[in-house]
């Protein structure tokens, strides 16, 4: 049917412009995590009742806000589409959708593990999926 829009939830539409959402993790929590086969969330994310995540238009934004000088951290690239309902993509920082996820987060969702060292103005990122 030309010229007719039909309404499509956020989450839903947020999944397909993202497909792959990122986290930024200190190493030694996540080597844990894959140890365990699960990641259950940072400190911050435990507090809040969610994982956070950026996408890759967001990521750099995140690690100057939140990891501005720490070494040791990791970017784990993540499939969003594997994460099912528990997914979600909220209002955050200046009105942006972020995506939270309200689970557990299973190693087979994670698509990559990569360092994200520091280089003289903050963190070096590598290619990313948008």
């Amino acid at each position: 049917m030309a010229g007719v829009l039909f309404p499509i939830r956020r989450t839903h539409y947020s999944l397909i412009m993202h497909p792959t959402i990122y986290k930024i993790c200190p190493e030694p929590l996540w080597r844990q995590a894959e140890a365990d086969g699960v990641f259950t969330g940072a400190p911050v994310d435990l507090a809040d009742g969610f994982i956070h995540f950026s996408t890759a238009a967001q990521v750099a934004e995140t690690a100057r806000r939140h990891f501005a000088g720490q070494g040791d951290l990791l970017l784990i690239a993540v499939d969003a589409g594997k994460l099912g309902p528990a997914l979600k993509f909220e209002a955050s920082r200046g009105g942006d959708l972020f995506p939270h996820l309200y689970a557990p987060l299973g190693m087979d969702s994670v698509r990559w593990v990569w360092p994200l060292p520091l280089g003289a103005d903050g963190h070096l990122f590598p290619e990313m999926d948008s």
